[in-house]
């Protein structure tokens, strides 16, 4: 008997961070009888820091899928605002197995009203936003809270891929991909959280975040206001 295809759909949009994107489809397209989706809000091309991802389809015209995956980015809260995009998010997360994000990605499946009393991780520098969506952030680097698995910040995105690839498929599945990628992370500094960061780093990095903090606040706010009705 042949197994039913997986549909996993990556609802990506320009100015996305696009590691939050290629870090997971690496690694769910591997899933068995994999068939995925790179869904976007009109289709065609779409930019992600530098890179240019071709031929995405309109969201609008993807019917249904088991997974959809929401990337991150600078831009979350601008896109946040999007309402045909987050309604076709919504429309697509209520029929699907698993509703994931990866990043502020998670900010955006707050706003398509997914998130609700539920908890979810985000990046640990604008976490405090998912409250505006009703949802309670999770500072674990893969959260789930039912049939919601969202990834932290960026390159958490990957640890989430081979969580849910590891329940999809099973671990050892998961941990053979693992072996072919030769994901062994082994990063030449400590300094990839708040909490092992220098002082001085931890400056450096709130005085870039504390310009765009007010901006991503009203966004954000203008967001969940339609949301919440």
């Amino acid at each position: 008997m042949t197994t039913p295809a997986f549909t996993t759909v990556f609802a990506i949009w320009p100015g996305m961070t696009h590691l939050d994107f290629t870090g997971p489809h690496q690694v769910l397209s591997r899933l068995p009888n994999a068939h995925t989706i790179v869904a976007s809000p009109a289709g065609g091309n779409v930019p992600g820091d530098g890179l240019v991802f071709a031929d995405t389809v309109r969201i609008a015209d993807v019917r249904s899928c088991d997974l959809i995956c929401v990337p991150g980015g600078v831009g979350a809260t601008q896109v946040a605002q999007d309402t045909d995009f987050t309604g076709h998010i919504r429309r697509l997360g209520l029929g699907a197995r698993y509703i994931t994000s990866v990043c502020t990605g998670s900010l955006i499946l707050g706003a398509a009203g997914l998130l609700k009393g539920r908890r979810a991780a985000c990046h640990w520098a604008w976490a405090d936003l998912l409250a505006l969506f009703g949802a309670t952030h999770d500072p674990a680097r893969v959260a789930r809270d039912g049939n919601i698995i969202t990834g932290g910040g960026v390159t958490a995105g990957i640890d989430f891929a081979f969580t849910v690839l590891a329940e999809i498929a099973g671990e050892d599945f998961a941990k053979t991909v693992q072996l072919g990628l030769e994901y062994a992370p082994a990063p030449p500094f400590n300094s990839g959280h708040p909490s092992t960061a220098s002082a001085e780093i931890r400056a450096r990095f709130e005085s870039i975040r504390a310009k765009m903090m007010e901006q991503r606040t009203q966004e954000a706010q203008r967001a969940a206001a339609v949301m919440l009705g």
